[in-house]
């Protein structure tokens, strides 16, 4: 009798998870039939913020659904992060995920509130942009060479700006440092309009910034881009050279711009939001738009971004322990 139970028990069983594949499937061929919402880990303004109010406008039509954009700034982005990590894997809510997502393991270490590579699924990386070496237009500096061998015969007399500690500007600095056997002193700033404004004042030397930032001061001559971070030269400035072309080998800084879901989020349904995000990538207009930023359109799939993510928390984790770089 007991071995009846138990067999009809397994019978009952497999046939509720046989019936709830399709109910699955049809939940994601579904997808969405409620409000979807964008974290920005940042406050309004600067192109995190211009990715996910792009994407909120075009999926709101193109899927005849509420896409809106939440911006949960603080602790160096690992409010709104750590809020989507722990948020319902059902595609409703969704990650804007910048270079700086893959600092974080190295500089909080046991701090983590989430794991970086587990609690994510990449859904697609959607553009980058370049950082480019700047200084005054009056500067002494008219070449990175030149800014080279001044910083190795005075040791952190120079002093160079970024956006807190974990930025992209500040990684490209001390990958930038590490390469070329100097040093300098780190002035954190609020966000970059103060570090531009900064620099522009003197009270620093160098700054190491996106192209959308600096982009006007440079082409109104108030400023003077020395080298670009990235492999190749950035579109919008190509009389720059690249960091490698400027003489440092081995450099390269793409900063980059992406989209993420909570681990556990179903295949087809991160397959639908890539989909629909590489769709609006590739409008004409969100070209053009992008492009005058300063940012190049990538629309990878979830595998290619994984696979970025993956090596870009490796690279700086390795830049941060040698630097020694720490947050409290």
């Amino acid at each position: 009798m007991i071995i009846k139970k138990l067999i009809s028990l397994l019978g009952g069983l497999s046939l509720t998870l046989a019936s709830a594949s399709p109910i699955l499937a049809n939940a994601a061929e579904a997808y969405p039939s409620k409000p979807v919402r964008i974290v920005v880990p940042y406050t309004p303004g600067g192109f995190n913020d211009t990715l996910a109010r792009t994407a909120s406008e075009y999926l709101t039509k193109a899927w005849k659904q509420s896409v809106v954009v939440e911006n949960k700034p603080g602790g160096n982005t690992l409010i709104g992060n750590t809020m989507v990590a722990q948020s319902v894997p059902d595609g409703y809510t969704l990650l804007i995920t910048p270079l700086p997502f893959s600092a974080l393991p190295g500089l909080y270490r046991e701090k983590m509130p989430y794991d970086a590579l587990k609690d994510f699924e990449p859904v697609i990386w959607a553009g980058s942009t370049q950082n480019i070496l700047t200084v005054r237009a009056d500067s002494p500096f008219k070449d990175v060479k030149a800014l080279i061998a001044y910083a190795k015969a005075n040791p952190g007399k120079l002093n160079y700006g970024s956006t807190g500690s974990g930025s992209s500007n500040h990684l490209s600095m001390e990958l930038f440092l590490e390469l070329t056997g100097t040093k300098m002193t780190h002035i954190p700033y609020k966000g970059s309009a103060p570090a531009v404004s900064a620099l522009l004042a003197g009270d620093i030397d160098v700054l190491f910034d996106n192209l959308p930032n600096v982009y006007p001061n440079l082409i109104a001559g108030k400023l003077t881009g020395l080298a670009a971070t990235g492999a190749k030269r950035a579109p919008l400035l190509p009389n720059v050279p690249t960091v490698v072309e400027a003489g440092v080998p081995g450099y390269e800084v793409t900063v980059w711009f992406g989209m993420q879901a909570p681990a556990g989020t179903p295949t087809d349904v991160v397959k639908k939001v890539n989909a629909g995000m590489t769709d609006m990538l590739r409008d004409k207009d969100v070209i053009d738009r992008f492009g005058k930023q300063g940012v190049e359109i990538v629309a990878s799939s979830p595998a290619e971004f994984k696979a970025l993510v993956n090596a870009e928390v490796k690279k700086w984790t390795g830049v941060i322990d040698r630097a020694g770089i720490k947050i409290e």
